[in-house]
């Protein structure tokens, strides 16, 4: 094995995000500090000119061409075999780097080893608080919540919102139970050691499997404060109904992969019994009273898709009838 050139190999996956890529881009130089850092983009196969803007304005950036939409976890990986630094370090194309963030990241990961993952604190453009740089693992009794609505009635509730862990202000060094992609930090050992994301996770889940396994391999992952980002979340994702189609269909894979026995299938249940819940106000109204077709809606006319989650990479299922009972979806 080669020693590494430089300090960090940053990571971005873009699928048509022109102008949040080309922001994120001039953060990450102007606030680079003393790092030597590698700067990797994959382009999922963007209709927009986000290749020509890389190419003309960001001529140091390495330019993987995809040619298709090869979804997060796949480009990533990708991204990870031309990297030649120490640590990798995910970032988001939605992303803002403030105050020398990756650099505070990678002195925080030396002076700590061990944790495997880390990442820092997310802002909104406004300077409040953005949850969404680390969650909480999902038990049952988080899923029990989704299912009955608590999640959403109380949001933001310790007790009845676990995971977006939101009485915690993210400003103290702490354990949590995953890192998301959006800043996220590893020595690149750990993550060869991981096997970096399953890549059957098209988009959405795959750093909550990434944080499972971390934690059967012996890691904790933890959050340094002083790696802050703004991060516009949902700027660069698609429709509503398509982005909760994938999400759940990760959901359901995660599910499927880290929970046993009854406990998938009562958590499967949950899933379903959530996204029922939620688009019951639409199924209850005609058709021609809905201005534009609810997302949950959506969501629960397609569950017998999404609750079967990704094919499992070793003996890949056939897609199932559409007439195929309830019982038997959750219980594969």
């Amino acid at each position: 094995m080669t020693s590494p050139s430089v300090d960090v190999a940053i990571i971005i996956v873009s699928y048509n995000t022109e102008y949040l890529l080309r922001d994120s881009l001039r953060s990450v130089y102007d606030q680079r500090g003393s790092l030597r850092q590698q700067v990797i983009v994959v382009d999922n196969g963007s209709i927009d000119r986000s290749v020509d803007m890389i190419k003309h304005e960001f001529p140091d950036v390495e330019l993987i061409e995809a040619g298709e939409n090869l979804g997060f976890g796949r480009g990533v990986n990708l991204a990870a075999t031309r990297a030649n630094a120490e640590f990798l370090l995910l970032l988001n194309p939605d992303t803002l780097v403030l105050d020398r963030a990756i650099e505070r990241l990678v002195q925080f990961a030396r002076s700590k080893p061990g944790h495997g993952l880390y990442g820092g604190r997310a802002l909104r453009r406004d300077g409040s608080l953005e949850l969404s740089s680390c969650w909480a693992l999902p038990t049952v009794w988080s899923m029990t919540c989704f299912a009955l609505g608590l999640s959403t009635v109380f949001r933001h509730s310790r007790w009845f919102d676990p995971e977006a862990m939101a009485d915690w202000r993210r400003d103290t060094v702490r354990e949590v139970g995953i890192i998301t992609g959006c800043l996220l930090l590893a020595h690149r050992d750990d993550w060869r050691r991981l096997g970096g994301f399953d890549e059957r996770y098209f988009m959405y889940g795959e750093d909550a499997d990434l944080a499972f396994r971390a934690r059967q391999a012996g890691f904790r992952p933890v959050i340094c404060p002083e790696a802050c980002i703004v991060h516009d979340v949902g700027k660069a994702s698609a429709t509503r109904a398509g982005k909760l189609l994938l999400l759940f269909k990760g959901k359901a894979t995660l599910v499927r992969d880290h929970f046993n026995g009854w406990r998938r299938q009562l958590v499967l249940l949950e899933l379903l019994m959530g996204v029922g819940l939620r688009a019951l106000p639409a199924l209850m109204k005609p058709r021609r009273d809905l201005a534009e077709e609810d997302p949950w809606k959506t969501v629960w006319m397609q569950r017998r898709d999404w609750i079967r989650g990704y094919p499992d990479r070793k003996s890949p299922r056939e897609p199932g009838s559409v007439g195929v009972e309830l019982k038997s979806q959750i219980s594969e």
